[in-house]
């Protein structure tokens, strides 16, 4: 009757075990380090970069624990803040000579001490939040205006290739703010314009005047296109800083929307806000243009005479000058996927990119019109721009794959395309908020919360022990693998554990041991009805068991709703929550019955149990005590 099979001991022992292994990391802490990444497109964190940071250490006097190259950076422990604090210096003033012209972000931060048997398997603890961990917290504004600005200059090359395709004949079509202004000579050009306008370009909504001897057409945007240029422009600029991050592998970011306009950025572990700065400037706005190849651009770029109207001078990455047109082909929002590869007739490195089906029909068209010619892809950061490559348009170029070669290594051609993976902003953005949470006060954060958790786990399993006697005990037992268990699936789900998000692990440890007390009370009615004890450790479970399943889903259902609605802190809480409770019901009945079943199973005449005081009316009115 109160028996488990093998297997199911065996199942029980295997979740104890990955449990224990997946909770294991956690208590390795994190060490101070020291972090390398590129600051440059063109600059390349491998081996070599690695034994530099070696050399430049040794000649300080400064003995790190460990350097790894680890994806797209140099790590370097130390066993203490201060030894971390000399190294940054040390590294800083080998690798960054000059820090106007910055080759390297050296920024400090906080790597885990797990060993690396743990890591081979997976096994990484749980993402501390910036109230836990410490590091830097930005809000960064977005310029929308710029952003609406920029839908309008696309709209005034586009308006001019419509009008084009269509024989339209016009005076000129220029941009006033967000509108643009289109002259055109009689009424019948102003009819088609007019139909053009509402046919290819339904976001605008168009006006007309006279003007000298003939019209001006005025197109604007209409406010519903505005408000989702708005959206669009915060929604991309959030998974451009996501994706840039990632890349750069600085640290867990947290990435949110507030308001309208503006973006918070939390990045735990680093402390070095300065460094921080370095790496949001590093977010860069990817343009398509065509390359001037006029006789006045040629002397211009040989620097015998001036830039011609209409374009401008940006670098190339060996350095020499390049002119360029102003007006912008396609952006990086029109890019979905590069990836680096080899050219399949030259076997040169190259990018491959593929574009969405907007930027595939004007890269078509482009590419029609412009072979033999030179295209440029400019990259702009921190507001400089600088030629990623231009390439020779040699024929028409259709279905949205793009290959881009010539003058291009490997490591080259990988960077490019991590660059243009990355995406681009789609509108400028400023700091106007931030502070840096330091180390010691997030280790006081997590001291408190562990105490917290602890004592209450304590405390509670003190009173279950004095009341419910070995049935308390056991009741202690599975509670402790409840929470081993949810520090397990919060460290295999890589979940941002947070101050809200200890409090629901304590408040977890309570909800948890309602559902043996549930049992347990259930086990002492049935006592008082008289069955034997085996009838009423049976009965007992399986009668709670509908009482904490009807219980455990309208709390979990609370918490879903705090976690689908909520926001920040709330949602932090809400996963913590609503893991406990799925955590606790396995624990509280499965595990908790399997202690009970492997004590008291496999007595046939079982007499007492001890589950503390069972008081039963006897015929004359005593009482009797079940231990």
């Amino acid at each position: 009757m109160n028996r488990y099979p093998i297997w199911k001991y065996a199942i029980l022992g295997i979740v104890l075990l990955v449990g224990a292994l997946y909770t294991l990391p956690n208590f390795f802490g994190e060490a101070p380090a020291v972090q390398v990444s590129s600051a440059k497109a063109a600059v390349q964190v491998n081996e070599a970069l690695r034994q530099r940071i070696e050399q430049a250490l040794a000649a300080a006097g400064v003995t790190p624990q460990r350097v790894d190259l680890e994806g797209q950076s140099v790590r370097v422990r130390f066993d203490s803040p201060d030894t971390q604090l000399k190294a940054r210096d040390a590294i800083q003033k080998a690798l960054v000579p000059d820090a106007n012209d910055a080759s390297y972000i050296v920024a400090l931060n906080l790597v885990s001490r797990s060993p690396a048997w743990l890591k081979a398997l997976h096994a990484n603890p749980m993402y501390l939040g910036l109230d836990l961990r410490g590091g830097v917290h930005f809000m960064l504004q977005v310029d929308i205006q710029a952003a609406l600005t920029r839908k309008a200059e696309a709209y005034v090359g586009d308006l001019r290739t419509a009008l084009r395709d269509k024989n339209i004949r016009h005076g000129g079509v220029s941009r006033e703010g967000y509108n643009i202004d289109v002259v055109l000579r009689d009424e019948a050009t102003l009819a088609a314009a007019r139909a053009l306008l509402a046919e290819q370009f339904p976001d605008l909504q168009a006006s007309s005047a006279p003007e000298g001897a003939g019209f001006r057409l005025r197109a604007s945007i209409e406010p519903q296109a505005a408000r989702r240029v708005q959206e669009q422009a915060l929604k991309q600029n959030m998974v451009t800083l996501h994706n840039r991050i990632n890349e750069l592998g600085v640290a867990e970011p947290v990435i949110q929307q507030q308001g309208l306009e503006r973006i918070v950025v939390q990045l735990p572990g680093v402390q070095d806000t300065a460094k921080a700065k370095d790496i949001l400037g590093r977010t860069a706005t990817l343009e398509v243009r065509m390359v001037d190849e006029s006789a006045e651009a040629r002397a211009a770029q040989a620097g015998r005479g001036p830039v011609p109207f209409g374009s401008e001078r940006h670098p190339e990455r060996n350095g020499q000058p390049i002119i360029v047109k102003k007006q912008v082909i396609f952006t990086g929002e029109n890019l979905t996927d590069a990836q680096p590869g080899f050219d399949g007739q030259t076997q040169e490195p190259s990018v491959n990119l593929t574009l969405d089906a907007k930027g595939a029909r004007i890269f078509r068209d482009i590419t029609r019109e412009n072979v033999g010619r030179r295209m440029a892809i400019v990259l702009f950061e921190k507001g400089r721009g600088e030629v990623v490559t231009a390439p020779v348009i040699r024929a028409e170029i259709g279905g949205g794959r793009v290959q881009i070669t010539g003058r291009m290594t490997t490591a080259e051609a990988h960077d490019t395309a991590l660059l243009l993976r990355a995406g681009s902003l789609a509108a400028p953005m400023e700091i106007i908020e931030e502070f840096t949470v330091g180390p010691t006060l997030g280790a006081d954060n997590i001291e408190r919360g562990i105490d917290s958790v602890l004592w209450g786990l304590a405390v509670i399993a003190i009173f279950m022990c004095l009341y419910y006697l070995l049935f308390g005990l056991f009741s202690s037992v599975a509670l402790a693998v409840n929470l081993l268990l949810l520090v397990a699936v919060l460290s295999m789900l890589q979940a941002t554990l947070t101050l809200p998000g200890i409090a629901a692990m304590a408040l977890a440890i309570g909800v948890a041991i309602d559902s043996n007390v549930l049992i347990n009370e259930r086990i002492r009615e049935e006592l008082r009805s008289g069955v034997s004890a085996q009838v009423a450790i049976h009965t007992g479970y399986e009668r709670a068991w509908a009482t904490i399943l009807d219980s455990n889903v309208t709390t979990l259902i609370a918490g879903l709703a705090l976690l689908t609605f909520g926001s920040g802190p709330v949602r932090g809480f809400a996963v913590v929550h609503c893991i406990g409770i799925l955590t606790s019901m396995f624990s509280a009945v499965f595990f908790s019955r399997a202690l009970v079943n492997l004590w008291y199973g496999r007595r046939k005449r079982l007499k007492s149990i001890s589950i503390g005081q069972v008081w039963k009316p006897q015929a004359d009115g005593a009482a009797a005590k079940t231990n």
